[in-house]
């Protein structure tokens, strides 16, 4: 009787080690998952914002339009600026707002 409760409970701690040997095999792989995506979307936000940094400072801006348009553009006021809304069949123009966050 000894020997057979003794090997009862081999084979419970053998079984049990397994499952839990397997769950945190499972767990360590989603982890391992959301860290690559984690990974890749701090490259694509890194690249986002250097691009967003470097595109949008006004002395690149103006580098830019002496480059690309010449006297195509021309600098507006900012209050000069409208938004044409359409909503409903009601068609509403609203001054630009910047809000600053």
């Amino acid at each position: 009787m000894k020997k057979f409760s003794l090997a009862v409970v081999i084979f419970f701690l053998v079984l049990s080690t397994a499952i839990i040997k397997n769950t945190t095999k499972q767990i360590e792989d989603e982890i391992f998952t959301a860290k690559e995506n984690i990974r890749i979307l701090n490259s694509e936000f890194e690249n986002a914002s250097l691009e967003y940094d470097y595109l949008s400072s006004a002395e690149r801006l103006l580098e830019y339009q002496s480059q690309y348009f010449e006297y195509e553009l021309i600098q507006k006021n900012m209050n000069d600026i409208k938004i044409y809304n359409i909503s409903d069949d009601i068609n509403k123009i609203q001054n630009f707002k910047i809000i600053k966050e």
